[in-house]
């Protein structure tokens, strides 16, 4: 019997990164796993197909031994996410044991499949390529490697996606096509705001050229652990933030208690949902209700002090992460952090009816900084450095008339839809704040 795909979602999972430390399987089965779940009920239920792809590091290579957790123990996780998977391979789902790229990639065939494919879904065409080279200097039987790698697709892959490409006569057939490693940097704003793209996938270029043709395309990515977009003619990347957060940091016990990407976006999935040619997109916080799209700081209240976040440690360490946010604001700035953000979004403000300008700016989040840096500090660490907290673009400044006014917030995105806050001020700055 044939499946009607016609109207279906597809749910993008990225960076799962499960290697039995940080807590992340009680994490896990805690939080993501009933999320997830009710989310693809609510689909199924209303006569929806579901699918899911994870993509990529759904494992942790520096792990797979130490900790005996390799891709076997991640199916097993995998198998209770209710819907269908399709896989893609990221960086740290090869065999660390194995130099080169194609030899490490083994167990990820022989569990769960080709590392590239496509397939379609009702009217949408799908690809999964393999960005990552593996390289893993030093790699040998009972040695971790180096775990290096290149971002790129290798050139036989290049030959089939062009092939693959040209036999979807119908240019205007929408092409959806997933990747680990981001094809785009997170952007960057010049001068004037306006946001600044560019490419970093080593061939990025060549994919580029490949798919020009068609009338629109997504790129869907992870690896990165945060969200953006990059719209560029008939294209789009989605960056998409990570299931594991900060790798299950945050949620540690004795940490932070909350679930926190670097640029400040909880940690959840993009939800697709596909309606014949037309695609619609959100990001799903874990926990949250999907019309969770944005957190507000009244930036009075953001001091990060030692004392306030990190008593076991001293202004001077902590001062490195908190930047500007270590002494007080107090001009009555407000900063709101729309994770979903693209350029077709619009963000309103109001004060006592009066609309307030609402900059676009890129700065780090500041719930971030200490639901990380601070706590890693507090217990006598020193925080990794491409954990840490990053400036990120999705990010708007609006500064007040008073220190007490109540805020009326209105994100709305490009599909219409409405997310609003009623932001009563001052409001505090805790571990816990939506």
């Amino acid at each position: 019997m044939q499946t009607d795909n016609n109207n279906h979602v597809v749910l993008a999972l990225a960076d799962w990164h499960l290697a039995n430390r940080n807590d992340d399987l009680a994490q896990f089965s805690n939080g993501f796993l009933p999320d997830v779940n009710a989310t693809i009920s609510s689909y199924t239920s209303a006569g929806r197909k579901v699918y899911g792809v994870p993509l990529g590091d759904m494992t942790w290579d520096a792990y797979w031994y130490e900790n005996n957790f390799r891709l076997d123990k991640y199916l097993v996780e995998m198998k209770k996410v209710n819907c269908p998977m399709f896989n893609v391979i990221g960086n740290h789902d090869n065999d660390p044991y194995v130099q080169g790229d194609i030899p490490p990639e083994k167990p990820f065939r022989d569990l769960i499949g080709p590392t590239y494919y496509s397939f379609n879904l009702g009217q949408v065409h799908y690809v999964v390529l393999d960005n990552i080279q593996y390289i893993n200097t030093g790699g040998a039987q009972g040695v971790v490697g180096e775990r290096n790698y290149n971002d790129y697709v290798v050139a036989s892959q290049v030959s089939w996606l062009e092939k693959d490409l040209a036999a979807i006569t119908d240019k205007s057939t929408p092409l959806v096509i997933f990747i680990h490693a981001q094809l785009y940097g997170n952007p960057a704003l010049d001068a004037g705001g306006q946001q600044v793209n560019n490419i970093v996938l080593n061939n990025g270029s060549t994919l580029l050229s490949l798919i020009q043709d068609f009338d629109e395309v997504h790129f869907v990515s992870g690896h990165t652990h945060i969200n953006f977009t990059v719209e560029s003619g008939a294209v789009m990347e989605h960056n998409t933030a990570a299931i594991c957060a900060t790798w299950w940091w945050t949620g540690k016990t004795g940490y932070a208690n909350n679930q926190i990407c670097k640029d400040g976006s909880p940690g959840g999935y993009g939800v697709w949902e596909m309606t014949g040619r037309d695609l619609k997109w959100h990001y799903k916080s874990i926990g949250k209700p999907s019309s969770y799209q944005f957190r507000s700081y009244d930036l009075n209240k953001v001091v990060i002090t030692a004392a306030a976040f990190a008593p076991n440690s001293t202004d001077a360490a902590l001062a490195e992460y908190a930047g500007s946010y270590a002494t007080p604001n107090a001009v009555n700035d407000v900063l709101i952090n729309v994770w979903g953000y693209d350029p077709a979004w619009t963000v309103e403000v109001t004060e006592g009816g009066t609309p307030l300008t609402a900059e676009r700016v890129s700065v780090k989040d500041p719930l971030h900084i200490i639901s990380y840096e601070a706590k890693r500090l507090n217990a006598g660490a020193t925080p990794t450095s491409s954990f840490v907290t990053g400036n990120t673009a999705h990010m708007f400044r609006v500064r007040a008339s008073s220190a007490t006014s109540t805020l009326e917030i209105k994100v709305t995105d490009r599909f219409g839809r409405v997310y609003t806050e009623t932001m009563t001020r001052p409001k505090d700055f805790t571990w816990s704040m939506q």
